[in-house]
């Protein structure tokens, strides 16, 4: 490390980790709004869809995210070897995990459908992490 780049904060990897987890939660959580307030200014790819932005990540997402007959959602996402590199002088990071998307059907025993990996890109804006890009690719599904 040379004299002139900030150390990393392993503070800046725990709010890295903790966003890119909270969009588990609340796609879990069916949190059409907070998707919304968490990609306002990023863009969003699942495969082949990409959006861009609050109002075209929301729509995304009321359109995917299964629901069950009591509204909740019917899924549970797993995050698994998380990686995360940030660039202290630049403002900037990368990440990248695996996914796994269960059913979570009432009743039934939970059961993988998908399984992926995310890569993203952040930026932190007035001492605060934002995405600015997830990449969500689909390697298996049942």
């Amino acid at each position: 490390m040379s004299s002139t780049t900030p150390p990393t904060s392993t503070t800046d990897e725990r709010a890295i980790a903790n966003l890119m987890v909270e969009y588990a939660y609340l796609n879990d959580d069916l949190d059409i709004s907070g998707l919304g307030d968490l990609f306002a200014e990023a863009s969003f790819s699942l495969d082949e869809v990409t959006v861009q932005g609050r109002e075209q990540i929301e729509a995304l997402a009321a359109r995917i995210i299964e629901r069950g007959d009591d509204g909740r959602s019917t899924t549970a996402h797993e995050l698994t070897n998380v990686s995360i590199d940030v660039a202290s002088a630049t403002g900037t990071a990368t990440g990248r995990a695996y996914w796994t998307l269960y059913a979570a059907r009432s009743g039934q025993p939970r059961q993988a459908l998908l399984s992926g990996r995310y890569a993203d890109s952040f930026v932190k804006r007035e001492g605060t992490w934002y995405f600015s890009d997830r990449i969500a690719t689909t390697l298996w599904h049942a």
